[in-house]
């Protein structure tokens, strides 16, 4: 009897903690944010668990974040170490790590240079100027991006941004951006004026439900920038750093091509910091220059700390070859849900992917969120997108086993969804 009262008293005091950050939220929290009705207190590797002691699969990695998982010890260890050492320096002096890291991602990429910032939002405002800054002397200013895709929160992102709910209420909006339909290069080249300066996409489209650029249509873009000295970008924040098992997703969807596609700009963040903040952009050799001193700043970019976690991130990727565990794994879970939307199709309309990048079409009757809802209930994270896409972006470091526990997870869900 004494037992079970202690348990009861337990759950008491973790229900009445759990209300207690709610509240506290609630009373100080700027409500920008539809959450969950979870309070997550801790993680290790690919889990994490809530105030009451609940454990769950994190196959949503902070939205392609945690890199390698909670917790990760190398980590914990260049955090520690970095941080009796040096934590920030003003970019008005050099330090060893930034130059490291960037020279790490331009040997992925090609001859280049690189700025680094905190966030992807701020990592695509820095090639909106740079962009800007290409077209000043010749009058041209506009981007040209696609429908449906998600580029930042600032006031030039949601501009830029292809979707018109993250515009609603901030008019009027920065000038100098247009859309057209994603993978359709003959609207492309349709939209290109004499105020023309950049096109930028998202070769994997993460906010509207993992949609896949095809190899045609950005050959094709990079043909229409050379013909009309644009720049190509590319964002990158979501789908790249190793996620689609190539270091970007725009190199794991031209490797079967004989051709050797390079952008002028791309933007990172997400995973590049496996969950302490840092952004980057990488520009071409060739427009190394375009932003000279003065044009473009940053208090907090590429501080020793953070670049001392990115590099370790890179050390764990390529020694654990975690690219290829994306690769492969995210292949069998790619089979999986394919062959459980073949046996549910009044219920899975489609299942599309590249590498730990997954997302899942229901039919428009099932709400994403509530999908999400009845996830959190078998023990599973995972990520809405839209109104009827669920999307997996788990740790690059999951193993099979754990996949087997998220796929057992999804088929129950769908499967009393088809009762």
């Amino acid at each position: 009897m004494k037992a079970v009262e202690n348990v009861e008293r337990r759950t008491s005091n973790t229900e009445h903690r759990r209300q207690n950050v709610e509240k506290t939220f609630e009373k100080f929290v700027v409500p920008s944010y539809a959450r969950f009705d979870l309070v997550l207190e801790r993680g290790e590797g690919s889990y994490v668990w809530d105030v009451n002691g609940k454990r769950y699969l994190d196959l949503g990695a902070g939205i392609a974040v945690s890199s390698l998982g909670h917790a990760h010890p190398e980590i914990t260890a260049a955090l520690t170490e970095q941080s009796q050492k040096l934590i920030h320096v003003s970019n008005l002096y050099y330090n060893e790590l930034q130059g490291r890291l960037a020279q790490r991602i331009v040997d992925r990429i090609a001859p280049g240079r690189v700025f680094f910032c905190n966030s992807g939002a701020e990592a695509n405002e820095g090639l909106f100027k740079f962009a800007r800054k290409f077209g000043h002397d010749s009058g041209r200013y506009e981007i040209i991006t696609t429908i449906d895709s998600f580029h930042g929160r600032t006031l030039a992102g949601i501009a830029a941004t292809g979707q018109e709910k993250v515009k609603k209420g901030f008019d009027p909006a920065v000038a100098g951006f247009k859309h057209v339909p994603f993978n359709d290069l003959e609207a492309m080249r349709a939209a290109i004026t004499k105020s023309t300066v950049a096109i930028l996409v998202e070769p994997v489209q993460g906010e509207s439900g993992i949609r896949i650029a095809t190899p045609e249509y950005l050959l094709g873009l990079r043909k229409l920038c050379d013909e009309s000295n644009l720049l190509l970008l590319f964002d990158e924040v979501q789908a790249g750093h190793f996620r689609t098992g190539k270091f970007q997703s725009w190199q794991r969807i031209l490797e079967d091509q004989n051709a050797d596609l390079l952008p002028d700009g791309v933007s990172m963040a997400k995973a590049l910091g496996g969950g302490f903040p840092i952004g980057a952009f990488w520009v071409r050799e060739k427009c190394a220059d375009v932003l000279s001193a003065g044009t473009h700043a940053t208090t907090f970019g590429g501080t020793p700390l953070a670049c001392a976690v990115a590099l370790r991130i890179f050390d764990v990727i390529e020694r654990e070859n975690l690219a290829d565990n994306a690769r492969s794994l995210g292949q069998f879970m790619l089979n999986e849900l394919r062959a459980l939307q073949k046996k549910n199709p009044g219920v899975v309309r489609d299942v599309r992917g590249l590498g730990l990048m997954i997302g899942i079409e229901f039919d428009p009757k099932f709400q994403a969120v509530e999908i999400v809802k009845a996830l959190h209930e078998k023990n599973v994270l995972t990520v809405p997108a839209g109104n009827s896409v669920i999307r997996l972006l788990p740790p690059l470091n999951l193993s099979k086993q754990e996949a087997e526990e998220g796929l057992r997870a999804i088929g129950e869900v769908v499967e009393a969804l088809n009762g």
